[in-house]
């Protein structure tokens, strides 16, 4: 069974919330989870295309948050990003990278869902951690 790791990030790319989501089910329907997950709105949310639907855009407004997703090709109407804005999304790639650097969560050796996002959460809380000691 494949299971899908989605992320909410603050804006140096710190987790704020990890979810997980069947493998076959659409990116779009973790969204209401992850904004569920911490109480301030983002004053922008980054986000790839999988999360380019007018649902996701009119809550993101709602909230008082510019969203800054791409559009998919086969949509009627186009959304423009801004590239620099939009290229800060590196670092919630970079933020997957460090917790694949964890063998368990980059191999998933667990049996269970919530074995699993537990040891995903414990890699993050790891990133917390070099993070907060640097600073």
């Amino acid at each position: 069974l494949t299971t899908k790791i989605h992320a909410r990030t603050n804006a140096e790319g710190l987790p704020v919330a990890l979810i997980l989501s069947p493998g076959e089910a659409h990116d779009s329907t973790a969204f209401d989870t992850l904004m569920a997950e911490r109480e301030a709105d983002p004053e922008v949310m980054l986000a790839d295309k999988g999360y380019d639907s007018d649902d996701i855009r009119g809550d993101l407004r709602a909230r008082g948050t510019v969203p800054e997703i791409p559009t998919k090709r086969n949509r009627k109407v186009q959304h423009t990003v801004n590239r620099a804005l939009y290229a800060l999304r590196n670092r919630i790639e970079r933020f997957f990278n460090r917790l694949k650097e964890s063998r368990r969560v980059a191999t998933r050796y667990d049996h269970t869902a919530d074995s699993f996002l537990g040891f995903a959460k414990l890699a993050a809380i790891k990133i917390w951690i070099r993070f907060v000691h640097a600073a």
